[in-house]
């Protein structure tokens, strides 16, 4: 039996991540992770960026971005400063962090190489079947779908029970 769709995409990213983790660990960089990449990246290419900013520069929710920024700053790669607003923070990248990105282009460019090779081996290549996906569910949400399915509104004694006539999910 296969894994529900969730299980099997935290699988893939597990393996993905999992192993640019070991490359860093293999280049002494323990502390960094892969997903602080992405906002290492959009911080040099566009400078000192509130929260917020970053977050839409990298395409993540606000929350996400707060935790990563976090974990960055605990571990010396990032300093948060009061923005105009007293609510707002904006992140810089500390020396520490400007010294290691040439390992750190490094490791992305061999990254996407390595990307470029797995699309090989697929159908269609990862990166453009998750921009399909997004598009997908941004045009009609995931929870539409299901609802469509008839299930909502139909619980009764603890039992969810199938609306009549409605496609199987």
């Amino acid at each position: 039996m296969e894994g529900a769709i969730g299980t099997r995409l935290r699988h893939v990213l597990e393996l993905l991540d999992g192993d640019v983790a070991k490359v860093y660990q293999d280049l002494g960089l323990a502390e960094y992770r892969p997903r602080f990449s992405p906002v290492v990246r959009t911080l040099v290419a566009e400078g000192p960026l509130s929260i917020r900013a970053l977050a839409t520069a990298v395409g993540v929710t606000h929350s996400a971005a707060s935790q990563t920024v976090a974990q960055l700053n605990r571990a010396g790669f990032v300093t948060l400063e009061p923005g105009t607003d007293a609510r707002q923070r904006i992140v810089h990248l500390t020396d520490k962090t400007r010294e290691l990105l040439p390992v750190i282009e490094a490791e992305w460019q061999a990254t996407s190489a390595a990307l470029a090779e797995l699309d090989e081996e697929l159908s269609v290549p990862l990166g453009q079947l998750l921009k399909e996906v997004v598009a997908a569910v941004e045009r009609r949400p995931f929870h539409q779908r299901i609802a469509a399915r008839g299930i909502i509104g139909q619980r009764s004694g603890g039992v969810v029970k199938r609306a009549t006539g409605s496609n199987s999910g």
